[in-house]
């Protein structure tokens, strides 16, 4: 499967005017180093870094016990008055806060625009979010945020977390998702009582070359929002925290290595919602993340939290650079291929695809075989398969790639559906099945590595990359109910 020059496998600027996809995956960032920066690094380690780790660390030890005597006292569900010495403590935390992003290097923070009030706008949807230093216009706004609730529980930093009264959402909680979105709707209607919530509509960090989809949990309680746009004009991004790239320590240690660091927060005009995005969230949302991208001159684009595990599995597969896996998984997204029962549908996928013995599809035949008509969407779909530019495809590389699509951290299962249908129907000499090919990875651990689970171990017992849920990469977590998942593709048309 190869990129192609297809107009559909493209993405959005801020107009709705489709540009190329971008140049750059939005869950990479590929971090390099000239000589003599290599040099300044090895110099500023030894010299700067220890330094301003300690204040850093320092400051927020400082910072503690004031956030400790802040939250004393204080209920979940009601706010109490802001009595002077609660203003106090919220003026010396933010003192504190400021003090330790200029001990990381981050001496100038430029504010462009106006923050609204609690009372016009209860909700700040902030983009893009590529890195845990997002947490700036946290610590400078006190603005509550949505956090998972195992955070409370950290030392220090639970404590911190708790003075800007959270959202927390709870894995053990079923219902927790529900609750939340109950729980921001219940603060974005007390006519400004309670604090702004902070929401990273992105769900997941990127490198910040587009805006990926935008989660609708932010929008679900349908009051205006003001987006608030992020930038980080620095020589060098060692910045960025993506699923691939420098591990966190790793960006804590480059930035601190750096003499500074440059961050820019723009606040845009409230954006208030018609009534037709009241009634699709996702609507709403597209919308809001056009903007946004318009003010960042970023294009937009329709990958989403999801796909950081397709983007895993290209790394895992050793899929060449050009494959257009992203983009299959937008386009089957809007065909709305992407089947609920996995297992099941691509079982049978592959028991159809085995009968036609290798038989090449043409466009017609594709659209026959999966129940559908012949669109402009379907038409991208095909090009991707149609390697050699004769009008047909191998029915057996699409199931390949749809599988990928819909379990990308099982590359074991992938492989046995593949033997599944390239086996011939009566023995053929000369090829193995997938049980010798099972056995051989089992006995050649090294082999199973390098190119099954290169990030894992166990490949006898079958376990599964780690997914992005279990993988937290950014702070805000995803808590959009299940319920809003599958309206996307219907808000996404009408947007288009």
């Amino acid at each position: 499967m190869r990129l192609t020059n297809s107009r559909r496998c493209s993405t959005v600027d801020g107009d709705g005017k489709e540009l190329a996809p971008p140049f750059r995956n939005p869950f990479v960032h590929d971090l390099r180093f000239t000589p003599l920066q290599k040099a300044k690094i090895a110099i500023m380690s030894v010299t700067l870094f220890p330094i301003r780790l300690f204040f850093a660390a320092f400051l927020m030890l400082l910072a503690w016990p004031f956030a400790f005597v802040a939250t004393v006292g204080r209920s979940d569900h009601v706010v109490e008055p802001l009595c002077w010495w609660r203003r106090l403590m919220d003026l010396a935390l933010k003192v504190i806060m400021r003090a330790m992003w200029f001990a990381g290097g981050f001496h100038w923070i430029t504010v462009k625009g106006r923050q609204a009030p609690p009372s016009e706008a209860a909700i700040l949807t902030l983009a893009p979010h590529s890195s845990y230093f997002d947490a700036i216009p946290v610590t400078m706004t006190m603005a509550s945020i949505v956090m998972k609730a195992e955070s409370k529980d950290i030392p220090v930093w639970g404590t911190l977390i708790k003075f800007i009264r959270p959202v927390f959402v709870s894995r053990s909680d079923q219902d927790s998702r529900r609750k939340t979105v109950e729980e921001i709707r219940r603060r974005a209607h007390s006519g400004g009582e309670w604090p702004q919530i902070m929401i990273f509509p992105e769900g997941t960090c990127t490198n910040r070359s587009c805006l990926i989809t935008f989660k609708p949990g932010a929008f679900i309680p349908a009051v205006p929002v003001q987006p608030v746009v992020l930038r980080y004009p620095n020589e060098m991004d060692t910045i960025t925290w993506t699923w691939q790239g420098p591990g966190a320590f790793k960006i804590l240690w480059l930035t601190l290595c750096q003499l500074h660091n440059v961050v820019e927060i723009e606040f845009l005009p409230i954006y208030t919602p018609s009534e037709e995005e009241k009634m699709n969230p996702p609507l709403f949302a597209n919308n809001v993340r056009r903007l946004m991208a318009k003010a960042l001159e970023v294009p937009v684009t329709d990958y989403s939290f999801e796909d950081c595990q397709l983007a895993m599995a290209e790394g895992q597969l050793r899929l060449p650079v050009d494959t257009c896996l992203l983009e299959f998984a937008k386009l089957v997204r809007r065909l709305g291929l992407k089947p609920r029962k996995s297992e099941d549908v691509l079982r049978e996928y592959g028991s159809r695809a085995r009968k036609l013995r290798g038989e090449r599809l043409t466009l017609e035949d594709f659209a026959q075989y999966l129940n559908l008509t012949v669109s402009d969407t379907l038409r991208d779909v095909f090009s991707l398969f149609d390697e050699h530019e004769d009008g047909t495809v191998d029915i057996r590389e699409y199931v390949i790639a749809l599988s990928v699509v819909c379990r990308p951290s099982k590359t074991l299962e992938t492989m046995k559906l593949a033997f599944t249908m390239f086996e011939a129907e009566e023995d053929d000499k000369g090829k193995i099945t997938f049980e010798e090919f099972r056995s051989f990875a089992a006995q050649h651990p090294d082999f199973a590595e390098e190119f099954l689970f290169p990030h894992q171990a166990g490949f006898q017992n079958g376990a599964a990359t780690p997914s992005p849920t279990a993988m937290c990469n950014g702070f805000c977590t995803d808590f959009t109910p299940d319920e809003h998942i599958g309206a996307k593709g219907d808000a996404r048309k009408k947007a288009d």
